[in-house]
């Protein structure tokens, strides 16, 4: 496939560009974090609760696909705890010396935030074991028979993870979160606040009716919904007055290559793919990934989470299965979507 994932304006994936954009927009407090009410619940009760006893919050686990405020949650939980945080990732931590230089840094109650942390070296997650159930490095010094382990003393932290591939931590590591929660997909509803409250921040007048045609293609991930706000701002202002109205929004979809409910050209080919090629399935991941000309991996982490949410997808035993959903959608039965040649 000739357009990369990152390419895709409803990518959920936090583009370098993007990244001041994002913070700015990015709410302080469970007040101001729009949607995900029960989990918001339970954090608070859990922040709450730690702090009463003067305690370091247990070690959290969020989990769920990009774009729905992982990050977010991190931060907000340090700012309730009253306490410094740390961030890095899986990938960037590739010796277990890095990551003792992070733990030994921190002061008593801090978090160390690891985003994409399935993606952590077998080594180093090693090393994260006593220091999540011990506030202790085992530390080896020397080698062969002379090596000896050195047990250091951690002040108690936090630790909080965020995975976009929960399936993919080892067992003994997900074990060790106290604290283990999914962030889902948020409603048109939630969606639809937070495209107001992002408009108002950057001083931008949305209609209401706008705002609802954003959150509506917004693929229920508040990144696409600001990301997608950011465009429909340009195109009001060069061809509208530079208010958003519904009008408008639907003009700047057509021209973004977006459709009423945030699927876009990469959605249809894959689609299109299992109904023309795999007769609507099933079809095995790695089959289809290789007929569309992309990685199993971003299959399934970035493409499948909504076309499942949406019912248009099924993942079953035997591969990727379309559902009937797709052809009401598309107004064409399975024999006419057979027979005729899409574009």
């Amino acid at each position: 496939m000739e357009e990369h994932v990152e390419e895709r304006i409803i990518s959920s994936r936090i583009k370098s560009e993007e990244s001041p954009y994002e913070i700015s927009l990015r709410p302080d407090t469970f007040q101001d974090f729009l949607g995900q009410e029960k989990l918001k619940e339970k954090l608070g009760i859990y922040v709450h609760a730690a702090k009463s006893r003067k305690e370091s919050l247990d070690h959290v686990l969020l989990h769920g696909p990009p774009g729905l405020g992982k990050t977010t949650m991190a931060y907000i939980i340090a700012r309730e705890m009253g306490v410094e945080i740390k961030m890095t990732s899986g990938p960037a931590v590739e010796r277990p010396g890095d990551l003792a230089a992070l733990l030994t840094n921190l002061a008593a109650h801090d978090i160390l935030f690891i985003d994409e942390i399935h993606r952590l070296q077998r080594s180093v997650e090693e090393i994260l074991y006593p220091a999540m159930e011990d506030y202790a490095l085992d530390i080896m010094i020397g080698k062969g028979p002379s090596a000896r382990s050195l047990r250091l003393e951690l002040s108690p932290f936090t630790l909080i993870g965020a995975t976009t591939r929960a399936g993919l931590l080892s067992s003994p590591l997900r074990d060790r979160f106290g604290i283990v929660e999914r962030l889902d997909f948020y409603s048109n509803e939630d969606i639809y606040k937070i495209v107001q409250r992002s408009s108002r921040l950057v001083r931008l007048q949305v209609e209401a009716e706008g705002a609802q045609t954003i959150a509506r293609a917004s693929r229920g991930t508040p990144r696409i919904a600001n990301r997608l706000l950011k465009r429909v701002r340009d195109f009001a202002q060069v061809r509208a007055n530079g208010i958003i109205t519904e009008e408008v929004a639907k003009e700047a979809m057509i021209v973004l290559e977006v459709d009423s409910i945030g699927l876009d050209r990469t959605d249809y080919l894959l689609l299109e793919t299992i109904i023309k090629k795999f007769n609507g399935g099933p079809v095995g991941l790695d089959t289809l990934a290789a007929a569309i000309n992309e990685e199993a991996g971003t299959i399934e982490e970035l493409y499948e989470p909504y076309l499942m949410k949406v019912g248009f997808l099924k993942r079953t035993n035997r591969g990727r299965v379309v559902t009937e959903n797709v052809y009401e959608y598309f107004n064409l039965t399975h024999d006419r979507f057979q027979q005729q040649q899409l574009e």
